[in-house]
C-alpha cells in the first residue's frame, strides 16, 4: 500500500503538566469497602453479583461460540486466555458486531432478552477493535502471526520478512451479515491496535481511519518505509522515523479497495524545536506515585509505570467531527486535536498526570464541553482496584473544555473495590443519552459496569452498577468487561472470559423512570462509541416528562407546582393518543402557566415542542 509523504503537523499549544495544579490530598483517598460488591462469590459463569440501577436481562454465553477453548479461555496464563478473548464492540441495526483475538462475531440482538450469535469469522490477528460504516466493516490487527488469506496457521518470525504477513487496518463488506468478506487491507508499521473512523461532514463520499499501532515495528523488508528509532530523551528530528506519529488511512466509500494511508501525523511534535518526541519521554524505571505513597499501596502492582507513559502513539482516539474535535489517549498523555480537516489533524492542547501510567481513551460530553481520559494503569491485565489503590490511579481524568485548553476538574473511579484476583482498572465507556444530563456508563473488566453523573465535572457521583464476583477466587484469570455500551434502549457489556450482556436500566434515586424513557427515545442505526455523533431528542411526553422530573429533583420547580404540571402532562397525553386530540394542547398551555422563563426554560422549550406536533 502506498505510503504518504511525511509531514510535521502544526501544533498551536504546549503540554500542561498536572502536578502543580492538582489539589493532590482531596483525591487521595481511597474506595470505600462498605459496598454491596465487597465480597461477592467467586465463579466463571456461576458467580454472584451486586447491581444498582441495573438489571441482566439477556445473555450470550461464550461457552456455545466456537472462539471458545476449554483449554485456554479460562486459563490462569495470561498468554493463553487472551488468545481467544473477547475485545470491543460496534453497532449496526439489530445487530452487535463483537471483535476477538480469532477475529469477530456479530449478533442478532433484535431481542435482547436473547441475543444470538448469526455469524463468526474466523481471521486472528489481535484484540480485533471493530467500527462500522454502512455496509463497511474496519478491523484492527496486530499480531506478528496475523496473515493477508486470514489463515490461522501463521507466518515466519516477526524478525524475518514474510509477504504473507499482514499487520494493519483489513476492511470487510458487511452488506451480508451472514457473509462478510475482506475488500481491502491496509498495511501499517507498526500493525493496527485500535483503529477510529472519522466521518468528513463536508464530504460524505469518503471516511477516515485514524489508526493507533502500539506494537513492534516490521522488519524494514517487510515494508519498505517503516523505520524505527528507539526511545529517548533526546530530540529526534529524522522525519524518516515512523515513532512519533498516527497514520490517517483515506476509504474512497465508492472504491473502499482503494483505500491507503495519506497522512503520517506527527501530533507529538515541540512546537518550538521540531523534535518529533516533545510530549511525555518518561522511560523505563520510573516509579509510579504509589511506589512514595503509604507502605503496601503499590501491591499487587509493582512500583513502577506500567505500562510506560512514554508518548510516541496514540492508544485511542475518539472523533466528534460536528464540533471539529478530537480527543486522544496517547500513551503519556491527554490531547485535544482539530480534525476540521480531518485528513491532516493538528494537536491545540496537551495534558500530563503524574497519576497515570497510560493514558488509554476517551469520550466527550455530547455537548463537546468536557472530555473524560482513562488510565490503562496495569494494562489491563492486573488487578488495580485494590482496596489499598488510591482512587486517583487507574482512574478516568475529568476535564473541561475552555478557550481550546483542558481544564482538570477531578477524577472518578470505580468506588468499589475488587480482590487481587480480579483485573481491574478504567476502561471503555459511552454516553447514556439521558436528557438534560451528562451520564457515562463504562467497564472495569472484573470491576463490572459502572454508571456515573458527570454533569458537574468537579462532582462526578456513581448511580449505578453491575458487578460479578471474581472469575476464580484463588487465582487470577483474565475477564470481565472490555466495554460498557448504552445502545437503542440497553447496555451491553462485552465480557472478555464469559460471552455478552444485555442490561435494562431501572429506576433509583438518582435516576427516575421518566428519565430511562426518555433515554429509549433516542434510536441509532449504527453506533461507533468512540466516533461520536451528537445525539439529539426528538419532541415527547417522556422527555417533558424527565425535564419535571429533574427540576423537581434539584428543587428549582418546587413539589406542589410539578405535580400540577404532572397533571396537566398526563391529561394532554391521554388526549394526543386518543380520538380527542384537539384537547391536549390546551392542557399543555396550563402547564406553562405553571412555568416561569428564568427557572424552566428547558421544560418550557420541551412542552412547546411537543405541542408544535399536535
Amino acid at each position: 500500500m502506498p505510503r504518504a509523504g511525511r509531514r510535521s503537523l502544526a501544533i498551536t499549544a504546549s503540554v500542561a503538566l498536572l502536578a502543580g495544579a492538582l489539589p493532590t490530598a482531596a483525591f487521595a483517598q481511597l474506595p470505600s469497602t462498605d459496598d454491596p460488591r465487597v465480597g461477592l462469590g467467586g465463579g466463571a459463569f456461576d458467580a454472584e453479583t451486586a447491581t444498582l440501577g441495573m438489571e441482566q436481562t439477556g445473555f450470550f454465553d461464550k461457552r456455545e461460540s466456537p472462539f471458545f477453548d476449554p483449554a485456554t479461555s479460562l486459563s490462569p496464563n495470561v498468554a493463553a486466555a487472551i488468545g481467544t478473548a473477547n475485545s470491543d464492540m460496534a453497532f449496526t441495526g439489530d445487530h452487535v458486531i463483537h471483535g476477538n483475538w480469532r477475529g469477530f462475531q456479530i449478533y442478532d440482538i433484535s431481542d435482547p432478552s436473547n441475543p444470538t450469535l448469526r455469524t463468526e469469522v474466523l481471521c486472528p490477528g489481535g484484540q480485533g477493535d471493530v467500527n462500522v460504516h454502512g455496509n463497511l466493516l474496519f478491523h484492527s490487527v496486530e499480531q506478528a502471526t496475523a496473515r493477508v488469506d486470514c489463515g490461522a496457521q501463521g507466518t515466519l518470525p516477526g524478525d524475518q520478512p514474510d509477504p504473507e504477513r499482514f499487520r494493519g487496518v483489513r476492511i470487510w463488506d458487511i452488506s451480508d451479515l451472514d457473509n462478510p468478506f475482506q475488500v481491502a487491507a491496509v498495511q501499517t508499521c507498526r500493525g493496527s491496535h485500535t483503529n477510529r473512523l472519522v466521518e468528513d461532514p463536508n464530504d460524505p463520499t469518503r471516511v477516515y481511519i485514524y489508526n493507533n499501532g502500539t506494537s513492534t515495528f516490521r522488519h524494514p523488508d517487510e515494508e519498505p518505509g517503516c523505520t524505527d528509532h528507539p526511545l529517548t530523551t533526546d530530540p529526534v528530528t529524522d522525519e524518516n522515523v515512523d515513532r512519533w506519529q498516527i497514520e490517517v488511512i483515506e476509504v474512497p466509500l465508492a472504491n473502499p479497495a482503494a483505500a491507503r494511508i495519506v497522512n503520517e501525523a506527527r501530533l507529538f511534535a515541540d512546537e518550538e524545536t521540531g523534535a518529533l518526541n516533545g510530549l511525555n519521554n518518561t522511560q523505563s524505571g520510573a516509579l509510579h506515585p504509589c511506589a512514595t505513597a503509604a507502605e503496601g499501596s503499590c501491591a499487587p502492582a509493582g512500583a513502577a509505570y506500567s505500562p510506560l507513559p512514554n508518548t510516541n502513539t496514540c492508544h485511542d482516539i475518539t472523533a466528534y467531527p460536528e464540533i471539529g474535535l478530537a480527543a486522544g489517549a496517547c500513551q503519556g498523555n491527554g490531547i485535544l486535536i482539530d480534525i476540521s480537516d480531518p485528513a491532516d489533524p493538528v494537536r491545540i492542547d496537551a495534558v500530563a498526570d503524574p497519576n497515570f501510567s497510560y493514558w488509554h481513551s476517551a469520550n466527550f460530553s455530547n455537548d463537546g464541553t468536557k472530555v473524560l481520559f482513562t488510565d490503562e494503569w496495569g494494562g489491563g491485565t492486573g488487578p488495580r482496584c485494590a482496596a489499598n489503590h488510591q482512587l486517583s490511579w487507574g482512574a478516568n481524568a475529568l476535564f473541561e473544555i475552555v478557550d481550546g485548553k483542558l481544564e482538570f476538574a477531578s477524577y472518578y473511579k470505580l468506588p468499589a473495590p475488587q480482590t487481587n484476583t480480579e483485573n481491574c482498572v478504567a476502561h471503555q465507556a459511552n454516553i447514556v443519552p439521558v436528557p438534560g444530563r451528562d451520564v457515562i456508563v463504562q467497564a472495569w473488566y472484573q470491576g463490572g459496569i459502572s454508571m456515573f453523573d458527570w454533569t458537574d465535572p468537579k462532582n462526578p457521583f456513581e448511580i449505578g452498577y453491575f458487578d460479578r464476583g471474581p472469575i476464580d477466587e484463588e487465582v487470577m484469570i483474565l475477564g470481565g468487561h472490555w466495554s460498557g455500551y448504552w445502545y437503542n434502549g440497553n447496555v451491553f457489556g462485552a465480557e472478555i472470559a464469559r460471552g455478552l450482556d444485555v442490561l435494562d436500566l431501572t429506576p433509583t434515586d438518582d435516576l427516575t423512570a421518566n428519565e430511562i424513557e426518555a433515554a429509549k427515545t433516542v434510536q441509532l442505526d449504527e453506533h461507533n462509541a468512540m466516533s461520536m455523533r451528537m445525539i439529539t431528542w426528538e419532541p415527547s411526553f417522556p422527555l417533558i416528562r424527565a425535564t419535571i422530573d429533574q427540576l423537581a429533583r434539584d428543587g428549582s420547580l418546587a413539589a406542589n407546582k410539578a405535580k400540577q404540571v404532572y397533571g396537566f402532562v398526563e391529561r394532554a397525553e391521554r388526549f394526543a393518543d386518543g380520538p380527542q386530540r384537539n384537547a391536549a394542547k390546551p392542557q399543555l398551555q396550563n402547564a406553562l402557566k405553571q412555568l416561569n422563563s428564568a427557572d424552566h426554560q428547558r421544560l418550557i422549550d420541551a412542552i412547546n415542542d411537543v405541542m408544535a406536533t399536535l
